[in-house]
């Protein structure tokens, strides 16, 4: 299991330094080492953990630098919702730059770390000098995993940033354009209209879902001559989607999907993800030939070569190459329990027993690669450095972090969702069957909620998540909006 974000946490008597890789002429001010008395943490990543952390820390012991190449943070829960219409971009985004100035951001990406020498190389650089730091935290969070298929970096479309829901909200209005063109055969127009999703976790089935809401409620109303043409297929290498939640629940998710015509393929293994209609061996040949934006064609070892518009990628993570190449030596893998120790964690993967190995090399916290582990972890993070700040020595004595499993949810389309949340007692007796019904007990030991009660739930929990209290207003303003006048599908 790769990790979601790492923790480094680098003794105060010690200093970091961040070694630029070119100069300026002058150094912007306020990124020299503090001389008030706060301690400098520098965190690498505005992700989850490193924008969560970044808000928590008390400014009035420790000056913040957060160094990111995006600046912003992204709500990665409501990401879906921006690549349909649903909200608009700026709801699920929050600015690293605040009127309030608490912290200090700095625009560029952390290139290397040498645990050795105690310096990073931050690419593009804007320093002439160094900037010493007590704390170095690195939450740089992981990129999109591939698996090596081939086609895919280059032809399929991921939604990890606000910038990936940007080309995949342009690309579905664009394929509709393109069909609507009265020159475009039928059995082109299907295959520009053939939506295919890979990976059957949570936002794959939630961007089957958005999808679906989208074309159903406001596309067949603009283009009702081509909705015969609109597929969504649902691809995952394992038996089932959505093998998080309990069967009951999983089962409802691929029922209701039938009755809105989603395909779900499961045990299929796509093997390539190329440009140019399916059969074409020529085009096959000469992909740099083949023109983008047109047809594409996906290949399965199940069913070979289908003829599709777009496909998104969402089969999980991957480890960050900046974390690959700088902590090479450590192995990653998920515990359900983390202390502030020196070390690096062994064990059995399958297996939820750890040894933790002294070495003075790292001092890893590893924890498996979800927003909400993140989210609980900087949270947890914050707080201890928060009450240590006077005696770092005590590092030693704060307990383990646990990740505390509050439930999993997905949105499954038309105000329907299922949500399943650990029981507060796992003797409960059977509930209820049905829509909308709990069901405990029998589950073991979860609380299963499906329907459009879960539905108000989902909305209810991340509208509470978000961070902002201008999002806290917008975000239900803006679904309002949708569900009297429909989404704006303006491209721009």
């Amino acid at each position: 299991m790769i990790i979601k974000s790492l923790v480094r946490l680098i003794p105060a008597r010690r200093s970091f330094t961040i070694s630029p890789t070119a100069t300026a002429t002058a150094t912007p001010a306020g990124l020299k080492q503090v001389a008030d008395g706060r301690q400098r943490v520098v965190i690498l990543g505005s992700g989850w953990a490193g924008y969560v952390l970044s808000q928590q820390l008390d400014t009035s012991k420790y000056s913040v630098l957060v160094v990111s190449p995006r600046p912003y943070f992204v709500f990665t829960p409501l990401l879906n919702d921006s690549a349909v219409g649903t909200l608009e971009f700026r709801n699920v985004l929050e600015s690293l730059r605040k009127r309030d100035h608490r912290i200090e951001y700095l625009q560029g990406w952390a290139d290397d770390v040498n645990l050795v020498d105690q310096t990073i190389t931050v690419e593009p650089s804007v320093l002439d000098e160094n900037v010493g730091t007590a704390l170095l935290i690195i939450a740089v969070g992981c990129y999109s995993q591939t698996f090596n298929t081939k086609g895919v970096k280059e032809n399929a479309m991921f939604m990890k940033d606000v910038n990936d829901a940007r080309r995949v909200r342009r690309r579905i209005l664009d394929l509709f354009e393109l069909a609507k063109m009265p020159f475009i055969s039928d059995t082109t127009k299907a295959y520009l209209l053939h939506f295919a999703i890979v990976g059957g976790g949570p936002t794959g089935v939630e961007f089957a879902a958005c999808l679906s809401d989208l074309i159903s409620d406001d596309l067949a109303k603009m283009y009702p001559d081509l909705i015969k043409h609109v597929r969504i297929t649902l691809y995952d290498v394992a038996p089932k989607v959505l093998p998080m939640f309990d069967k009951s629940l999983a089962d409802y998710a691929v029922k209701l999907y039938r009755r809105k015509n989603i395909e779900i393929k499961t045990s299929h293994r796509v093997v390539e993800l190329r440009r140019g209609f399916p059969n074409d061996t020529e085009a096959k040949k000469n992909q740099d030939d083949e023109p983008k934006h047109r047809v594409y064609t996906i290949e399965t070892k199940e069913d070979g070569e289908v003829g599709i518009g777009m496909c998104v990628w969402s089969t999980g993570n991957m480890a960050n190459p900046f974390v690959a190449k700088a902590l090479n030596h450590v192995r990653r893998y998920p515990v359900d329990t983390a202390e502030l120790v020196e070390g690096e964690v062994v064990g059995d993967a399958n297996e939820r027993k750890w040894i933790i190995q002294r070495d003075p090399r790292s001092g890893l916290i590893l924890v498996d690669d979800h927003f909400r582990v993140a989210n609980q972890q900087a949270l947890w993070l914050a707080s201890n450095l928060n009450k240590h700040f006077s005696s770092p020595e005590s590092y030693s004595t704060v307990p383990g972090f646990g990740f505390k499993n509050l439930g999993v949810m997905t949105y499954l389309g038309g105000a329907k969702a299922v949500l399943q949340a650990p029981s507060p007692s796992s003797n409960g007796s059977g509930g209820k069957t049905g829509d909308d019904k709990k069901s405990k007990g029998k589950n073991g030991g979860n609380v299963n909620v499906k329907g459009w009660v879960a539905f108000l739930i989902w909305r209810g929990a991340y509208l509470t998540m978000t961070l902002s209290w201008r999002n806290k207003f917008l975000i239900p303003v803006h679904w309002l909006a949708v569900r009297i006048f429909g989404r704006d599908v303006s491209r721009f």
